[in-house]
């Protein structure tokens, strides 16, 4: 019988950690039907000419819960061999959503993530009520890769509360319909539950969102339904403010769910720190609770360039801020212009720590690991000149498209390393669909391929392919994906291990009403094939819609 796609000649890496082995992997529908030796031919075939072919990679935290409303393809994820993702993470969801509320579920979400709330309201149909129904309505869009999602603490809150749930204690019997709302939620298709504790997370107000300063109790009620029917529990915690109270929260509700916890973390700027996340985990997990954590897999944070964010201040800036990017070049290759702009940036106050900056150069792709020498303190330094003209110079030079990383998060890879080498911290937390004219690092997957994995050994190759599909597959619950097995769904992925990268990213203007947001494609990736159709192939997307949303079944 007839394969719909044949894969010759691979390097089967099959998500399991295992060693790799050659040979070949046959597709028919939306299933693997054959592995090894391949004799039969294929509609499709693709000659992997020794390259990894691997599982799909499952990104678990994501916030694309709008944006899959107007690019049903996912980018950039999608050019970077994810075929899953989450939505649903860090407490915000569209549901469940009374009529009344939508504008305020939608601004909540613009003050959080940074999506905005006209894209929102214009860009999804709005047609659920309970978080099922918004299920059902993105299974009506011709999706490019697959979708699961969980229901947020904040929707939930608000809901049941109203008003009262932003800074007011629930009482027993709103605790008990909160759980039932996650409860239905889960039997809609909800994969698990989401919360937010971190206090900087702000409603249109000003306010915290919902759920942010909810009782121990609440939570672990909800965490009795959540466990019940066997889901995720996603925590965002405030580790700065109340690490004590956020340690014992996550060993309760281990306990309580006898299941999955997630929760978000990261190092310090010191090497130590990174051995300090290795040791907490441990302690958190030495009773057999299934607790993990996931990071950024590289120094993260705000970027910004002459076609994005402007970071100085200045009234010659503020004008310049209200051109695009070729009168904005204009303007800077003014002699007289660019004197006036190093002038008052340089008698203003810094808004960055340019210690913690670094340009990402001029090359194909990002330098992420820089040292030193791309630190824009030092490299002003060592010109003699404010970091300003050291902006104004290198943009010049670059036509305005070279960018600035402001290191955040994870600002020494070195403990970022230590951190790694645990079984229990993952790499991932690329925030797809949030901050979108802030930080791209939805090309996560491929950064572990190539600094974790290529230059740094700190994972052999199939160590780093496990920690990208079958691992977090197994945090979201998907049993048929994650791992190259016969039976299994076709989510594949064809790529060459001494070569993937991320490209440079750069802004676009593709959002509803023409909203910014950067975008950042891939090299090294042959194809990427989801459900057994080919979705990405030699450096574009086919347009090919056979995503499917991934409902929760206990």
């Amino acid at each position: 019988m007839k394969n719909d796609i044949v894969i010759k000649n691979a390097k089967i890496v099959d998500g399991t950690g295992s060693d790799p082995f050659f040979g070949d992997i046959a597709i028919k529908g939306d299933v693997i039907s054959e592995m090894g030796e391949v004799t039969s031919s294929g509609k499709i075939e693709l000659n992997a000419d020794g390259r990894v072919v691997s599982p799909g990679f499952v990104d678990i935290h994501t916030h694309l819960d709008a944006q899959i409303g107007w690019d049903q393809e996912l980018k950039p994820v999608s050019q970077h061999g994810v075929t899953s993702v989450l939505m649903g993470n860090c407490g915000v969801t569209f549901a469940p959503c009374k009529p009344e509320d939508r504008e305020l579920i939608a601004h909540m979400m613009q003050t959080v993530e940074d999506i905005p709330k006209d894209a929102i309201l214009g860009g999804l149909p709005w047609d659920w009520e309970d978080y099922g129904g918004y299920l059902d309505s993105v299974e009506k869009f011709n999706l490019g890769i697959n979708v699961a999602g969980m229901v947020g603490h904040a929707a939930v809150r608000y809901y049941v509360m109203g008003e009262r749930s932003v800074e007011e204690l629930a009482s027993e019997e709103e605790i008990k319909k909160m759980a039932e709302i996650v409860g239905k939620s889960m039997d809609g298709g909800a994969v698990g539950f989401s919360t937010n504790r971190y206090p900087p997370h702000v409603g249109p107000d000003g306010r915290s969102i919902p759920g942010t300063y909810a009782d121990a109790k609440e939570l672990l009620e909800i965490a009795k339904i959540v466990g019940k029917k066997k889901g995720l529990m996603q925590n965002v915690l405030d580790f700065g403010g109340q690490p004590e109270f956020s340690i014992q929260l996550l060993k309760d509700l281990a306990n309580t769910t006898r299941n999955r916890i997630l929760f978000s973390f990261g190092t310090g700027p010191d090497l130590e720190s990174g051995k300090r996340v290795r040791q907490l985990l441990e302690e958190l997990c030495k009773e057999g609770e299934d607790i993990t954590a996931i990071s950024q897999p590289r120094s993260s944070g705000f970027m910004f360039g002459l076609q994005s964010s402007l970071p100085f201040q200045g009234k010659t800036w503020d004008k310049l801020r209200d051109m695009d990017l070729n009168r904005r070049l204009v303007s800077i290759r003014d002699l007289e212009t660019r004197k006036k702009l190093i002038k008052e940036a340089s008698n203003t106050p810094e808004v960055l720590p340019y210690h913690l900056v670094f340009w990402l150069g001029n090359e194909e792709t990002p330098d992420y690991s820089a040292g030193a020498e791309k630190c824009v303190a030092k490299m002003s330094h060592d010109r003699g000149i404010h970091p300003s003209e050291l902006f104004l110079n290198l943009s010049d030079e670059s036509n305005g498209k070279t960018l600035f990383n402001y290191r955040m998060f994870n600002q020494n890879l070195e403990a970022a390393g230590e951190m790694f080498l645990s079984e229990r911290i993952f790499p991932g937390l690329g925030d797809a669909g949030a901050h979108v004219s802030q930080i791209c690092d939805a090309g996560w997957a491929t950064f572990v391929l190539s600094y974790w994995v290529r230059e740094t050994g700190l994972y052999s190759l199939q160590e780093g392919v496990r920690r990208i599909s079958s691992a977090p597959a197994r945090i979201i619950g998907l049993q048929d994906r994650g791992t190259l097995a016969v039976g299994k769904k076709a989510d594949v992925n064809i790529f060459d291990a001494n070569t993937v990268a991320e490209l440079q990213p750069e802004i676009v203007h593709d959002f509803p009403g023409g909203a910014p947001r950067y975008i950042q494609g891939s090299k090294g990736y042959k194809a990427t094939i989801v459900n057994g159709k080919v979705n990405f192939i030699d450096g574009e997307l086919t347009g090919a819609s056979n995503g499917e949303v991934l409902r929760h079944s206990a």
